[in-house]
């Protein structure tokens, strides 16, 4: 039986020692096998045995040193402070204190490898500065699911925690599961962006190793370049763009499936338990009232086929953290139809009243959009087909060009609104993805409010809503309205005692 007293410091899961010894290695091995099989290739027959020994001393010592981590790393809770306390490293020992009532959400993963040893990881978001706080990277499901409870509920009751006997764990049944089916919609239907971005970053990876292979065998003499060019040569651009279209399509049907397979949410106490994953297994749960923005998006086809993309937004990082790092933290949960999209809303903000007060922008939004992204670039070009020739077939481009970026500035003209009552705040906007972002007034941090100065006879104005999970931006309003608005919402900011987080 594993030790649930967390008041005393303890280490992770002896079985997952092999885990972490495994995972260094896994790194030391991404970061040379280029290097040592190049050296090995070209390598004489007498100096392979000596590459051999390098790689396998290497791999002791990362082994000792992923050891000496395991002993060191203790964690603990400090049931007077109200505090996580985890101590780590080996010569520079750094001693980490999270206090409970900052952790905003608990993630329990379980790699390929975590579930051929039986460990998972558990990771500590919290609202501070640094992103992803802690992470133990080998830990028994038992002692997982018991600290996550700990950690999740607020303060500690000593007596309580002493003396308490740990239940069996009931079980959870999901108040929402996306199919299979489902899941090959979501990525019939959504995040070409993202795909074309992946596909493009894989080829170009692809085309530089091929080169560097090549030169560390002083062989390239451009043969990458001609082969690349002569496919071209050979292929019709109507071909190219069918098989680009069909390595999307399959790109996004692979990564739904590892990332999102077996999705379900349940309802865990005061928490949302959810769980997804083919290869890794993750389980997160999340306390409602620490989501600072609920957004849903749908785009023509998932309007079609009655289903949506919802993501639960919390605190933002700061500056140390990328993107990527900041998206991590948000929950994504496609695939939902509009009665699950309900449910999840009524369960984060409550019983909503109808719409009141809807806000739509002036048509002067239309104005620099129009100049900079459709009338000066065509322009632009037009200047240029007088000196260069060469352009004179892509004038046909052009105007398709100058018509469909106006098309799609006027459609997000139109999207653009902004719903107000008592209870939240909806901005709508998007192009083909049409998002709506919901708000609670008690989550504003700050309001910011500017107006240009040719605007102001025609009382036109903007509005930034800071949160901890972003900005909530509507451009183009009635200025008056606005202001109303602003002082509306700092009423209730300071005369509410609900807590933004």
């Amino acid at each position: 039986m594993p030790n649930l007293d967390f008041s005393k410091p303890q280490r992770q899961s002896a079985v997952g020692i092999i885990a972490l010894i495994a995972h260094s290695a896994q790194k030391v091995i991404r970061a040379t096998a280029i290097p040592i099989f190049i050296f090995i290739i070209k390598a004489k027959a007498t100096e392979l045995a000596y590459v051999l020994l390098g790689a396998f001393i290497l791999l002791v010592i990362s082994a000792v040193f992923t050891y000496l981590s395991y002993l060191k790393f203790t964690f603990f809770l400090d049931e007077e402070k109200q505090e996580f306390i985890v101590n780590e490293g080996i010569l520079n020992r750094t001693l980490l204190a999270i206090p409970l009532g900052k952790i905003q959400q608990i993630n329990i993963n379980q790699s390929f490898l975590q579930k051929l040893v039986g460990v998972h990881s558990l990771q500590i978001d919290t609202a501070g500065n640094d992103g992803k706080e802690v992470s133990i990277k080998a830990i028994d499901h038992q002692i997982a699911l018991a600290l996550k409870e700990r950690l999740l509920n607020g303060r500690i009751i000593a007596e309580a925690a002493k003396n308490e006997s740990i239940e069996a764990e009931r079980p959870i049944i999901p108040f929402i599961k996306i199919s299979t089916s489902t899941l090959a919609k979501v990525g019939l239907t959504s995040h070409y962006g993202s795909s074309l971005a992946l596909l493009v970053g894989f080829t170009y990876a692809v085309f530089h190793n091929i080169k560097d292979l090549l030169k560390a065998f002083d062989t390239d003499n451009g043969q990458v370049e001609a082969l690349i060019e002569k496919g071209f040569n050979l292929a019709s651009i109507g071909i190219l763009v069918i098989a680009l279209l069909v390595v999307l399509l399959l790109i996004n049907l692979v990564r739904t499936f590892i990332k999102y397979y077996n999705l379900q949410i349940s309802k865990h106490k005061n928490s949302l338990l959810i769980s997804s994953g083919l290869l890794a297994t993750k389980n997160t749960l999340l306390s409602p009232k620490k989501v600072q923005l609920t957004t849903y998006s749908q785009n023509y086809f998932q309007r079609k086929l009655n289903m949506l993309n919802l993501e639960l937004k919390q605190t933002e990082v700061g500056n140390q953290q990328d993107g990527e790092e900041v998206r991590s933290s948000n929950l994504s949960l496609p695939g939902c139809s509009k009665a699950e999209k309900d449910a999840i809303l009524e369960l984060i903000l409550g019983k909503l009243q109808s719409e009141n007060l809807l806000l739509k922008p002036n048509f002067r939004f239309l104005n620099l959009p129009i100049f900079f992204k459709a009338v000066l670039p065509v322009a632009i070009f037009f200047v240029l087909l007088n000196f260069f020739n060469e352009l004179k077939p892509y004038y046909p481009l052009a105007i398709a060009y100058f018509f469909l970026t106006g098309l799609m500035i006027f459609i997000s003209f139109k999207n653009h609104r902004l719903t107000v009552n008592q209870d939240v705040i909806i901005k709508k906007s998007g192009i083909w993805d049409i998002t709506n972002e919901h708000l609670l007034p008690h989550k504003i941090q700050s309001i910011s409010t500017f107006q240009y100065p040719w605007h102001k006879s025609v009382d036109v104005g903007h509005v930034d809503l800071h949160t901890a999970a972003g900005v909530v931006h509507f451009k183009f309003g009635n200025y008056t309205q606005i202001k109303q608005l602003v002082n509306y919402w700092l009423y209730q900011v300071e005369s509410g005692d609900k807590d933004w987080m």
